[in-house]
């Protein structure tokens, strides 16, 4: 369904990058078929040599003639990106945004464009085991929906969501949730550091054992909490350990964690919102908002 498609990535940083590799590596597309624009000729240039895409300095260049258009801006630059966009998307195209906080109604009003997909991947994307969670308006085809879900199954799993209200949530529990994730892993090598283990030692005993629990937890269908009682014996070292855990609150502090994420994303998605530059404004960005930059 992607392959006879010309697609368009406007930014090309980070998590763009993991989507382009995605699709590649999933051969759902060929690398003839993607243009990248970037403000960054050393950007340009290492992308060209190490996927064969087509690069350029401009969004309207990237966008024209393309059947799917990927924006991976940064959200500060979006309104000079949709203001140079504007009415430049063809009305078949398919717009996908990753820009965090910004609104289908947002991007539609400011390309004037209707078909637009809102998404939240997160960073283990960059390895095919990402978690994004996404929505559509509703005049995104049944077509155009089935190309949204190859595009973000080429980053991992994907979940469809029937109210935009839920990109915010998701930011603050998945889109956030690698860094919760790596700060308990910091903190369980640092113990084990402590302990007397080289951090050597330390990093791979707790990466594997993170690693292990999440694919036990896959494998079988049960709560977290009967799996974590499983593992914990009276009077045993588990049941000493999670003692110490409950009773510094853990459960309240990554609550209030993701609960105050939750609130920043809504604090941003205002700011993205705000109203778009004028007509006016100029027509000769470069890509991702000029000077300003805008990889994502």
């Amino acid at each position: 369904m992607l392959k006879n498609l010309q697609i368009a990535f406007v930014g090309s940083g980070v998590m763009a990058e993991a989507i382009l590799q995605g699709l590649l590596r999933q051969e759902l597309v060929a690398p003839p078929a993607i243009t990248c624009a970037d403000p960054f000729a050393d950007r340009r240039s290492d992308l060209a040599a190490r996927f064969g895409v087509t690069t350029t300095s401009r969004n309207s260049d990237a966008v024209a003639g393309a059947d799917l258009v990927i924006l991976s801006v940064k959200p500060q630059v979006l309104r000079e990106v949709l203001a140079d966009l504007k009415g430049k998307v063809r009305s078949s195209a398919l717009v996908v945004s990753i820009i965090a906080g910004a609104t289908i109604d947002t991007i539609s009003r400011g390309l004037l464009h209707s078909a637009v997909v809102r998404s939240m991947p997160n960073t283990p994307a960059r390895v095919g085991k990402g978690m994004t969670v996404w929505t559509a308006s509703s005049d995104v085809s049944e077509q155009g929906r089935e190309q949204a879900r190859l595009v973000f199954g080429a980053l991992g799993e994907e979940v469809f969501v029937d109210h935009e209200e839920y990109l915010d949530m998701a930011t603050a529990l998945s889109g956030t949730g690698p860094a919760y994730v790596f700060l308990v892993m910091e903190a369980l090598i640092d113990a084990g550091v402590h302990l007397g283990f080289s951090r050597r030692i330390a990093q791979q005993l707790v990466l594997q054992t993170m690693e292990g629990s999440v694919a036990f937890a896959r494998s079988v269908e049960m709560h977290p909490a009967e799996l974590r009682n499983m593992v914990t014996s009276p009077g045993g070292t588990s049941a000493e350990a999670i003692y110490q855990l409950e009773k510094g609150g853990m459960r309240t502090i990554l609550s209030r964690a993701v609960f105050a994420a939750f609130q920043k994303s809504r604090t941003l998605s205002q700011m993205a919102n705000r109203e778009p530059a004028t007509d006016g404004a100029s027509s000769n960005l470069i890509a991702g908002g000029g000077t300003s930059g805008g990889r994502a």
